[in-house]
């Protein structure tokens, strides 16, 4: 019997280049249960306290709440401002585990394409989603 081990897609994407895009274009990172499990224990806090703190209703949806960021406007709570990286990397929701799904990650891309095609190794191109209704379901 002979196994195949299948290669790992190999990733193409440098998040410590990046000013955290996936933590600012998205307004609702919904936390499911056991997001919540996993982060009221990182905390060490009851899942009604952690709930309360750090996340909020939206419709029939629990999403992680936000802050202000000078860079681009409104992002994850979570989100360092100062090194862009994640505070609760090993508690983070499985979205943002799961994120991007592929091994090429397309705001990376834009970032590094605008840089290139400007001559400007520090551009940022501004990036967001917009829903075209804001109200929330249920």
């Amino acid at each position: 019997m002979t196994t195949t081990l299948k290669a790992k897609p190999r990733v193409s994407y440098d998040c410590s280049k990046c000013p955290a895009y996936c933590c600012s274009i998205y307004e609702r990172v919904e936390v499911k249960p056991r997001d919540m499990r996993r982060l009221a224990r990182h905390f060490g806090l009851t899942v009604e306290e952690a709930a309360q703190r750090f996340t909020k209703r939206y419709g029939t949806e629990r999403i992680l709440r936000r802050q202000t960021d000078p860079l681009l406007g409104r992002v994850c709570r979570f989100l360092d401002l100062t090194t862009r990286g994640c505070t609760i990397y090993e508690a983070r929701p499985e979205v943002c585990r799961d994120y991007p799904g592929r091994p090429r990650c397309s705001y990376y891309d834009v970032l590094q394409f605008e840089r290139e095609t400007q001559g400007e190794p520090d551009v940022m191109p501004l990036v967001q989603i917009t829903f075209r209704s804001r109200t929330p379901a249920g």
